[in-house]
Order: C-alpha cells, then structure tokens, then sequence
C-alpha cells in the first residue's frame, strides 16, 4: 500500500483493506460495533471497531495528518468496550505509513 498518497479519505482506505482481506489468509472482520456499559447499564451509543483481525486485535485505520493522545484514547475504549488486549492504529496520513501497537 506504499504507493497510496496522503490525503486518501479515511472510508476509502477501509475498502481497500476490506478488498484485501477477502483476498489474503488473514481474518479480518470490518466495522464491529461493541456496547458501551455505565454500571451495570448498557448505553444508547455503541463503539464502532474499523477491523478486528483473528479476532484478537482492533485495527484502528486513520488517514489524518497526525495522531493526537484522543486517538489512542479511543482505540484504549474501543478495547476495554471489545474486552480484547491488543489495539493498532494505523495512521495512512502521514508523511510515511505510521502505526503505533496498543495494549490494554
């Protein structure tokens, strides 16, 4: 994917690791969406995962210029909402390809 530029829209990249997965030995599963519970109470709104690859790892793929702290808060709530250990997000936005491994 090193010939994608910067700028490519965030749902663009999506379908394209969507297309990619269909056609790779990897197992991924796009856009899972996960409960949100408040003390015992399950919440209108609900956490929408991008990926969830062998069903171990959220895949978090975004296509900004860079990541703030927000963005690695939102892949820590999207784990602790899954109940999985292990987040990556993937930023196609910058300068190079940037990825950064989250553990809950």
């Amino acid at each position: 994917m090193e010939y994608l530029a910067k700028g490519i829209v965030r749902w663009f990249i999506r379908m394209l690791l969507s297309m990619s997965s269909q056609s790779t030995k990897y197992h991924f599963q796009g856009k899972k969406s996960y409960e949100i519970k408040y003390k015992d109470i399950i919440l209108p709104r609900r956490y929408n995962a991008d990926f969830i690859v062998y069903d171990k790892i959220i895949l978090e793929a975004k296509a900004i210029e860079n990541l703030t702290n927000g963005h690695i808060k939102q892949t820590l709530n999207y784990l602790a909402a899954s109940k999985l250990k292990l987040g990556l997000l993937v930023n196609f936005g910058e300068d190079s390809l940037f990825h950064k491994r989250i553990v809950l």
